[in-house]
Formats: C-alpha cells, sequence, structure tokens
C-alpha cells in the first residue's frame, strides 16, 4: 500500500496535468480567472456558447478512467496517457498523447465513456461529439499526436449559435452494441442518437418542457420551470424502472416519462419476463376489486401495458424462457401502441424538505436514482431479493441534498384520456454539506458564490451505498448505509409487523454519514478552484482510490479501503432475545436445556461488541477535509480574523477526534481484557466438563449399562404381565358377546365366504372371477400387441407419405378428390334412375356395400 500510494502521489507532477496552452506564453491568460470569486463570477455565470472559455462553469467531468487509461481535457486538448507508466519509477520520464480530432473545435465540459471503453462522448456548451479512442498500447506510438477518428452529434440541433446548452449527455447501458448516446438540452428535449446507425439525425426524442400554446397568459411563470438541470435513468429488476427516465428542473420540479427504451436495445431476458410476471399480477389484484371509475382507468392503463410487455416478449428467441440462463437480446419499441408516453410530474416531495439556514433555496443542479434489495447485507443463502427500495437524490446550488424513497413506483402511462394523480416521493432526510454555514462567518457577500456552484453526483462503482459530491468547494462523500441498514431490516420484517417495524425504523432518524474529503476554498484569498472530475477505478489494473480534479489541474488521490466483508455476523449466530431481555430457548437435537436460570452466565453480554464510531468506519478517506488551494500570492503568511478562526475550528475538531479516539481505544481495551477473562473462565469450565465426562467413562460404566438391561427386560415382562391382566378383567366384565359384536362378526363372515367362496370350487366368488379375468387378459394380450405394431408401422408407413406432399399440395388434392367424389355420386344415382325406369336390376355399388 505505501508504494501504491508514492505511486499516486507522483501523479500530480504529471505533465498530463498541465494548464491549457491559453495560460502559457506571453499572452497567457492568469490563472486567477479559473478560481471562483466575486471577482470572476459575472464569467462562471456565463453559459452562453459563443463566449465559451476555460472557467469551469456549470456541470464539469473533464477526467475519465478506462481501465488503466486515465483522459484528461485542458480546454479543447484531450490528453491521454496510462497510469502504469507513472508507476514504473519516478525517475522515468512521464509522457501522454494528445488525441488529434479535428471535429472538435469547442471548449470541452464534460464525458461520457461508452460501456464498451470504445467511443468517448465529448460536450461542450452546446455541441457534441463522439471520438474512437485508440486501443491500448497507444503509448509506444512514437507521435505525440494520435488522429483519431470523430464525428459531430447532431449539428442541426447542437452546432448552431442559436442551439440551447447542453445539460447531460450520457450513454444508455441497454443500448446494442453501446452505441445509444443520450442528449439532454436546457430546453428539455432529451435526443437519442445511433452512433453505429445515424450520428446527425436522433432516432427518438422525449420532451419534458410541453411547448408554449399561443394566446395571451396572465400567469406568471419562473423560467427555472422550463429549464432542465440534469436527468438519469431508472434502476430495478421486475418493475418499470430500467425503462424510465427521470428529469429536473433548475425549480427542483422532478418529472419522469416511462416507458422508454432505445430504438435498437439489448435487455435482459429475465427481466422482461419478470416485467411479465409483475404486470400479470397488477391484472389479476385489479380483477379481485371493485368496479369503480378509478379501477377502470386502472383497468385501462394495464391493458395497454401488457400489450407492451407482450411485444416484448414476442421478441423473445426460442429457449430464452424461465428457468434458461438470461442473456441480453436485441430488441426494438414495440410499435402496436400508436399514442406516446406522456409526461408524468410535477413529484410532490412529502414532506416538504427543509430549507437551509440563511439560504432562499438555490436552483436544483443533478438527480441520481439509486435501487437496494431488502436483503441489504446479508448473504445469498439467507433469501433472494424480494422487493427494492428505490432512493432519488437531488442536489441544489447551496449544498442541500434531498434523500428521497420512492415509495410510489413509476409505472408506464400513454397519452390518453385518463386521468391519475401526481407521483409523489417520500422526503426522508435533507442533507447539509455545510457550504452555507462555513461563507456565512466570513461574509455574507461570498454566499453570492453559490450561484456559480454546481453539484454533481458519482456513485462509487463497487459500493453503491457510497456517493461522492464534488461541487465549486471541494467534495464530500456520503455513505447511505447506516439508512440502508435501517430500512432493509424494517422490509424484512414479518408481514404482520411490517407496518410497525417501518413506522419505528422511521422514527430512529438514522442519517447519513457525511465526510468531508476535499476543500477547495481559500479562506485567506476568498476564492476556490472548483472541482471538475471525481473518478474511481472500477476495475483489476489500479488500486481501488479515488481520483480529485480541480479547474487549475491539480490532482487530489486517496486510496480507499475494501470492506471485509464476513459470510454471517455474529448478531445472526447469537440466540434469539425475547420482549423481556431472555433468551429464547430453541429445540436442541441432542439434549434439551432444563428450565430455570442457565448455570453458566457470560461476563460477556448478548449484544455484540461495537467500536467506537470514529473506528467502526475505516473507508481510507481522510477524518478532516484535505486542502488543494491555489498558491499564495506571498511568502508570508497573513494572519487575518477569518483565519485565525478556521485554524481554532480545525483545532477544535482535531481535539473532538483525539479524544474520541482515545475513549474508542480505552473502551476496545476493556473489551479485550473482559474477553480474557471470560475464555480463562470458559477454559476452566471447560476442564471441569471434561474430567466429568472422564468420570463417567469410568469403572461405573459396565455397572450401568447391566442396569440398564435389567431394567428393560423388566419392563418387558411387566408389559406381558399387564396384558394378561387386562384381559383378565375384559372376560370378566363381560363374558359372552354382545348383540352388536355378533352381528359384526357374522358380517365379516359373509363378507369372507363372498370373497373367497363357500367351498374350494365355487366359481362365482371375487377370487374365481377375478382369476378367470387374469386368464382372459393373458389370452387376448397377444392378439393385441400384434395390432398395435401393425397399426404403428401403418401410422410410419403413412407419416412418410404424408411428409412428401406439403400444405398446399395436400389441400389441392382433398380439394379434387371432394369434386371427383360428388361427381360419382351424382352418376351413381342417374343409373339408379335409368334402371328403375327400365325395370332393370342390378347389384349395389362398392361403397354402398361397405
Amino acid at each position: 500500500m505505501p508504494g501504491n500510494q508514492d505511486a499516486l502521489i507522483s501523479l500530480s507532477s504529471h505533465p498530463i496535468f498541465s494548464l491549457p496552452k491559453e495560460f502559457s506564453g506571453p499572452l497567457a491568460q492568469s490563472e486567477s480567472s479559473l478560481e471562483l470569486s466575486t471577482t470572476t463570477l459575472p464569467k462562471f455565470r456565463n453559459d452562453s456558447a459563443t463566449q465559451d472559455g476555460p472557467t469551469a462553469s456549470g456541470r464539469r467531468q473533464n477526467m475519465v478512467l478506462r481501465d488503466s487509461d486515465i483522459i484528461v481535457t485542458a480546454g479543447r486538448e484531450i490528453r491521454m496517457t496510462q497510469l502504469g507508466d507513472g508507476k514504473i519509477s519516478h525517475s522515468a520520464e512521464k509522457q501522454y498523447k494528445t488525441l488529434h480530432t479535428p471535429n472538435v473545435q469547442f471548449e470541452i465540459h464534460h464525458m461520457s465513456l461508452n460501456p464498451g471503453g470504445k467511443l468517448l462522448a465529448v460536450a461542450g456548451a452546446s455541441q457534441v461529439a463522439v471520438i474512437v479512442l485508440p486501443r491500448s498500447g497507444f503509448l509506444r506510438l512514437v507521435p505525440d499526436k494520435l488522429d483519431c477518428k470523430s464525428v459531430q452529434v447532431g449539428q442541426y440541433h447542437h452546432a448552431s449559435n442559436t442551439s440551447p446548452p447542453i445539460a447531460k449527455i450520457q450513454w444508455h447501458p441497454w443500448g446494442d452494441a453501446g452505441t445509444t448516446l443520450m442528449v439532454m438540452t436546457v430546453d428539455g428535449k432529451l435526443r437519442e442518437y445511433d452512433i453505429s446507425v445515424d450520428a446527425e439525425d436522433p432516432l427518438q426524442v422525449l420532451s419534458f418542457v410541453p411547448d408554449k400554446k399561443p394566446g395571451r397568459s396572465y400567469l406568471a411563470e419562473d423560467p427555472a420551470d422550463r429549464e432542465v438541470a440534469s436527468f438519469d435513468l431508472g434502476k430495478g429488476k421486475a418493475d418499470w424502472g430500467p425503462l424510465t427516465v427521470y428529469a429536473i428542473m433548475r425549480s427542483g420540479d422532478i418529472y419522469s416519462i416511462c416507458p422508454y427504451m432505445p430504438k435498437n436495445a439489448s435487455i435482459p431476458s429475465a427481466y422482461v419476463h419478470s416485467l411479465e410476471c409483475f404486470i400479470s399480477a397488477k391484472l389479476e389484484l385489479l380483477s379481485r376489486g371493485s368496479t369503480s371509475a378509478a379501477s377502470k382507468n386502472l383497468s385501462t392503463i394495464y391493458d395497454y401495458q401488457q400489450k407492451y410487455v407482450s411485444a416484448l416478449v414476442k421478441q423473445l428467441p426460442a429457449g430464452s424462457m424461465f428457468p434458461a440462463t438470461s442473456r441480453s437480446v436485441p430488441m426494438h419499441p414495440p410499435s402496436t401502441i400508436k399514442a406516446s408516453p406522456t409526461r408524468q410530474g410535477p413529484f410532490l416531495l412529502q414532506p416538504s424538505p427543509r430549507m437551509l439556514e440563511h439560504s432562499d433555496g438555490d436552483e436544483a443542479t443533478d438527480i441520481t436514482y439509486l435501487a437496494f434489495g431488502n436483503d441489504f447485507g446479508s448473504t445469498e443463502e439467507d433469501g433472494g431479493e424480494t422487493e427494492h427500495l428505490g432512493v432519488v437524490m437531488i442536489a441544489y446550488q447551496d449544498g442541500r441534498v434531498d434523500l428521497c424513497l420512492d415509495v410510489d413506483k413509476v409505472e408506464a402511462r400513454w397519452s390518453n384520456k385518463s386521468s391519475r394523480g401526481l407521483p409523489m416521493l417520500a422526503v426522508y432526510e435533507t442533507i447539509d454539506l455545510g457550504l452555507v454555514s462555513n461563507l456565512w462567518p466570513l461574509s455574507p457577500q461570498l454566499l453570492d458564490l453559490l450561484q456559480a456552484n454546481h453539484p454533481v453526483f458519482v456513485v462509487d462503482p463497487i459500493y453503491d451505498d457510497t456517493i461522492y459530491v464534488y461541487h465549486a468547494f471541494g467534495v464530500h462523500a456520503l455513505h447511505l448505509q447506516p439508512v440502508l441498514q435501517s430500512l432493509a431490516s424494517a422490509l424484512r420484517a414479518n408481514d404482520d409487523d411490517a407496518d410497525s417495524t417501518l413506522a419505528e425504523a422511521l422514527q430512529q432518524s438514522t442519517i447519513t454519514n457525511v465526510q468531508p474529503i476535499l476543500s477547495t476554498f481559500s479562506v485567506e484569498k476568498k476564492c476556490s478552484n472548483p472541482v471538475v472530475a471525481v473518478t474511481i477505478p472500477d476495475n483489476v489494473y489500479l488500486t481501488y482510490s479515488i481520483f480529485i480534479l480541480t479547474s487549475a489541474m491539480r490532482i487530489t488521490t486517496f486510496n480507499l479501503v475494501l470492506r471485509s466483508e464476513s459470510p454471517r455476523s455474529r448478531a445472526e449466530s447469537l440466540p434469539p432475545v425475547a420482549d423481556d431481555g431472555n433468551e429464547v430457548k430453541e429445540k436442541d437435537k441432542w439434549l434439551k436445556p432444563t428450565e430455570g436460570p442457565s448455570a453458566y452466565v457470560s461476563l460477556l453480554r448478548t449484544e455484540p461488541f461495537q467500536p467506537g464510531a470514529i473506528l467502526s468506519h475505516p473507508s481510507g478517506l481522510p477524518s478532516n477535509p484535505q486542502l488543494s488551494l491555489p498558491p499564495s500570492a506571498s511568502s508570508e503568511l497573513m494572519l487575518t480574523p477569518e483565519i485565525l478562526r478556521y485554524l481554532a475550528n480545525t483545532v477544535a475538531e482535531l481535539t473532538n477526534q483525539i479524544r474520541e479516539i482515545q475513549l474508542a481505544h480505552r473502551r476496545s481495551e476493556t473489551r479485550a481484557v473482559l474477553q480474557v477473562q471470560e475464555l480463562k473462565r470458559l477454559c476452566e469450565k471447560a476442564a471441569e466438563l471434561n474430567a466429568l465426562v472422564e468420570k463417567m467413562k469410568g469403572p461405573d460404566v459396565d455397572a450401568n449399562k447391566a442396569r440398564i438391561q435389567t431394567v428393560q427386560e423388566t419392563h418387558k415382562n411387566l408389559m406381558a404381565r399387564l396384558d394378561r391382566m387386562l384381559q383378565h378383567m375384559m372376560d370378566n366384565a363381560s363374558p359372552e358377546l354382545s348383540e352388536h359384536e355378533t352381528k359384526w362378526f357374522e358380517e365379516l363372515k359373509r363378507m369372507k365366504q363372498e370373497v373367497t367362496g363357500i367351498g374350494r370350487y365355487d366359481g362365482s366368488s371375487l377370487a374365481a372371477r377375478a382369476g378367470m379375468m387374469q386368464r382372459e387378459y393373458d389370452r387376448v394380450l397377444p392378439d393385441l400387441k400384434s395390432l398395435l405394431e401393425k397399426e404403428q408401422s401403418w401410422k410410419a408407413k403413412h407419416t412418410q407419405n404424408c411428409q412428401t406432399l406439403g400444405i398446399s399440395q395436400a389441400f389441392e388434392f382433398g380439394k379434387r378428390s371432394t369434386f371427383e367424389q360428388t361427381r360419382i355420386s351424382q352418376l351413381e344415382n342417374d343409373v339408379s334412375q335409368l334402371a328403375t325406369t327400365l325395370d332393370i336390376a342390378f347389384s349395389k355399388p362398392p361403397d354402398a356395400e361397405r
């Protein structure tokens, strides 16, 4: 690990992280233009495509990873190198290659790597292009510039000066061959491009903002209500989640469109079958309900959904039915439903999210959808995934993050006259990243910097319960594991107590663990270098770590720690505990526990030991945010009240952490001493039990065995004596048979005569008749077998003859045969009439004889 950490630290001096050419030479721009301050705030808020520059405004993602290759953009330049080159030797010459892409003549704001890792989509203020990346081993090539094929996407929609700005680009995970690119513009148009088919015209267009109707309107409309900030795809395994698109407006309103699938998609067959079962269960449940107007409305919607899913099932190849192994199947959107999917929303957030102090509630910037199973944190042997909990996270400019639960799942709906209430999201928690509380004490005017803040979510590729939020002032890590474990335990409860358990889980108020890991705000200069990229490798080529890049091209890396996963936790191995605190007695196949208090009481509690919170989650991230600040103008540090206040707060936080670590250490030492004492007691008790067992194995064993055998023989004699005494008592009580017993024995005698017969040669008995039937069966069986063989041979010949004719030929032969049969019948009737007239007698025709 130390070697890997040194190699990651050496990346800070790699030339790939040098500033663009605009910041070198005699006409170089000042690096202060990359800093967010009250002076540069107008440039950061400028989103014009004609005046686009290196200022890190809006959504930024200027660094991505492909296996061991790192791709960085600097202005209009795309650089690429291998991280293994920096790990060979610190003294080795570090180099990178520049991708020569003549079609990319715009400032690159963010990038997106397709699922196959061969295509790179880049977006500027309003333009989009796709680049074909070089293969591995490109670093061994001689030229510094590598010619790469590139194509500009949708020039008619995204290349003019009046084109709407790009909100976000994203590759669809279910696109066929990984070539489906989704481009969302701020005007609410989501365009789908298949790069392998046509990069100019979109295959599909979804509209999240309806067109304005002509006419006068006296209602004031906020422009933020008609501008999209970001979008994301839903998730799920047996519902409409993967076919749902969520979009968030700058005002915070959330809309969705379902169903949506790429024009050329590759969908797992297991998902299609699961969705079919889901719709069938919905229809069956609806058929058992009432016949109200609402039920009729739902029936219409479910009928549309069933038609949609049936069209998908028909596209599945043979052999893909359950329980066959799931595989991706090429599919196209069904065309059986002419109506287009309708926009659903805006979502109701219940209860209303709380506002941050000293904040007016700034605009929304990003949205992400997460899905977790109700068996979160358990093993596969404990049970399968039966339900999934959807989590929607929303980021705002002021550092507020709303964590919402998707309790009312979105379903497919099409444009029709049926009406339904607005969808709803349950707001579980409002997370404060602390941006307002950090800027307000310094100066209230610094809150204006939040207008250029654009927080973006990044999901950890290994642990999806860890979310990173990077913004203009640093990076925060959000650990959702405590919240998800609390909700998952409630979802795993029994059906009878599910509602009460879920209510208790919500009342416990388990909150998200917020951890700042990087700060780019300089208290001395009152400015910040916004973070423009955060990426985490998810392959075996690189160590599990996090890479953070700022607008000044300063790279910061942290080695992360993989979690230790045990097959079963100690809490699951402990005996169950009742409500009164006593252990529940379970059935033992060897020994039955005696009633009353336990003979041995452990010094340890029944609950597992929990280390201190400060030691329980080692992730590799710093406990205090690391600083990534621009260099100071002067070599001497100027102590200002703001700097002194910052130092005092930092010292106070470090002091509290040291105190918590000391307390956790003492608690762990106390627990260790207690466990040593318990180990000694267990050893003593084990030695005592061993001595008792050896004593039981001594000379008394033979005597005990002989005694047990004597007891068994005595028990047998007593049982025989008891039977004789019972028979003797019955004879004394009733020496003669009763009337009912006499009738019963007579009936038994009659039944015996009917079955076996009166004499030996009684042919009317059931036994004699059964024997006669068996002999007759044995006599007829050979003839039946020969007839069966003849019939099978005739069928085989008939099948071979029929196979020589096709369906159309057999139909024509049958038609001709019917016609000839009709003519023959008519001729027979004519001959019969003629014979009757002439009084001539003749034999019947052959068919009449049959």
